[in-house]
């Protein structure tokens, strides 16, 4: 795999939480207005403004989260949910490539993208079918993954170190890396199409704003 072409600090600008009775963040994802992060046994929508937990969707959600614009995605066990936010519903489901053992997910004109952790993999996948499309590797486990204005973006875990990571979403190729502090794990990720990325924390319960470069 080539060099790395930049690798800055990662510069948090804000944390949120940790909430009472949530001590695990799985997949973060962000709908315009509110980012939903999972928790094991539900969704979980944060306002960024205020900080406060304003919604809740009895879903399970123990890997990565994605919005499409309209629907919710979220990893649990060896499928995909689609969940309708608005009745906390799920309308569809297709089985997720690595049958468990996923981690990031994300939404991407119309196909999604989904870490496989161990494997360091991102698979993109028909969302209708749950077919894979194309599989890029990563020389670390993958967690978090986004796409954002063109960019491919994926955070790792590994060694109690994390970073994120802008990737060619045609070879793999690390571009840009982003180093988050020593100590400072992320599980899932998402940008906000303008100049910030939400990262789970994992084990911490809490949310993290992140600067984009």
């Amino acid at each position: 795999m080539a060099t790395t072409r930049k690798t800055t600090e990662a510069e948090i600008l804000r944390e949120y939480g940790p909430y009472p009775g949530i001590d695990q963040i799985h997949g973060v994802t962000f709908d315009g207005a509110h980012v939903w992060f999972a928790r094991g046994a539900s969704m979980v929508a944060l306002d960024p403004g205020g900080g406060a937990l304003v919604r809740e969707l009895a879903v399970a959600a123990d890997a990565g989260t994605a919005f499409d614009g309209e629907y919710l995605w979220q990893l649990a066990g060896d499928r995909i949910q689609k969940v309708d936010p608005q009745s906390g519903q799920v309308v569809a489901t297709v089985p997720a490539p690595a049958h468990g053992r996923d981690s990031g997910l994300t939404w991407a004109e119309g196909t999604l993208w989904v870490g496989e952790y161990r494997a360091r993999k991102i698979h993109q996948i028909d969302a209708e079918t749950g077919a894979i499309l194309r599989t890029i590797e990563s020389d670390r486990f993958v967690t978090g993954v986004s796409w954002t204005n063109g960019e491919l973006w994926h955070g790792t875990m590994e060694d109690e170190r994390s970073d994120l990571r802008r990737v060619d979403p045609e070879t793999g190729e690390v571009l840009e890396r982003l180093e988050m502090p020593d100590g400072v794990l992320v599980s899932g990720l998402e940008a906000d199409g303008g100049g910030l990325f939400y990262c789970g924390g994992g084990t911490s319960g809490k949310v993290r704003a992140v600067r984009k470069p």
